[in-house]
């Protein structure tokens, strides 16, 4: 077995998020591939087979457990594999759906992919689970940004949306790991997607990450994708709308996601990244 090492969300390799890539996991079982991922040690390793349907089955194990769908480690497999078979369209048939990646070569000779989420939504983040989440955090009701509503957006993951209302907020990330990763196991939460709005298309993100024992995820794709989501469907932004997010700046590893929120509520989110070697 072959595990290929990619950032994804940066042309530098001293940001982005690492992600292990499996190009051909063909006859390896769910034990090893969570072992695989443990020993690896990134926040997620994709783990892809060639699909009977065409394109590739793939499934997503952080150093703890499987993920529904990690956006990051499924830029770095697209990304993978076109270095190794070409650029176009590549469909990975996920957990959650299919999730189409193309890949094209930019002027400056890296290798960049666009995924298509499945079709985003949103839910009700209850007060006692609110109330929770901010004691976890160590934030309070008052530092919050009431422009942007606390949610639980989903486009292949659940993310909990909590928006601060200044940089700093979000810069002074210090919260109760054990606390938070109960939480989020009773609740299905995959990270929990703490945002700025600078502008009306410019974010900065945070994403704590204890269910997969990671500290915090310095590019979450598929975040990125619910949040987008989650900015059309509370009308947010106007659709179609280019979003920029940046993420991993606090944790010296600055990642730049870039999000297309299509028309129509039943359209997929689109986020796009670099991906280079490690």
């Amino acid at each position: 077995m072959e595990v290929l090492r990619y950032v994804a969300f940066s042309a530098d390799p001293a940001g982005g998020n690492p992600a292990g890539v499996v190009l051909d996991a063909t006859g390896i079982d769910e034990k090893t591939m969570l072992a695989t991922a443990a020993e690896v040690g990134y926040s997620e390793t994709a783990f892809a087979v060639p699909s009977d349907e065409g394109g590739l089955a793939v499934r997503y194990f952080s150093p703890l457990a499987e993920v529904p769908f990690c956006g990051h480690a499924t830029i770095a497999t697209a990304v993978a594999h076109a270095e190794r078979h070409g650029t176009g369209t590549l469909v990975l048939h996920t957990n959650v759906g299919k999730v189409p990646v193309t890949t094209d070569v930019a002027d400056d000779g890296s290798t960049v992919a666009t995924l298509v989420s499945v079709t985003p939504h949103t839910e009700p983040l209850a007060d006692d689970d609110l109330a929770a989440l901010l004691s976890a955090l160590r934030w309070s009701a008052d530092e919050l940004d009431p422009a942007l509503p606390p949610r639980v957006a989903y486009a292949g993951a659940r993310h909990p949306v909590v928006a601060a209302a200044d940089r700093g907020r979000l810069a002074a990330l210090d919260y109760d790991m054990p606390a938070l990763a109960a939480l989020m196991a009773r609740r299905d939460w995959t990270t929990v997607d703490l945002v700025w709005r600078e502008s009306p298309t410019v974010f900065h993100a945070r994403n704590p990450f204890p269910p997969g024992g990671v500290v915090e995820d310095p590019a979450t794709g598929a975040a990125a994708a619910a949040f987008g989501g989650y900015l059309r469907e509370l009308g947010l932004v106007p659709s179609p709308a280019t979003l920029t997010i940046h993420q991993g700046a606090d944790m010296g590893r600055p990642s730049t996601l870039t999000v297309f929120v299509p028309a129509g509520r039943d359209s997929g989110i689109r986020v796009t990244g670099t991906a280079v070697p490690l």
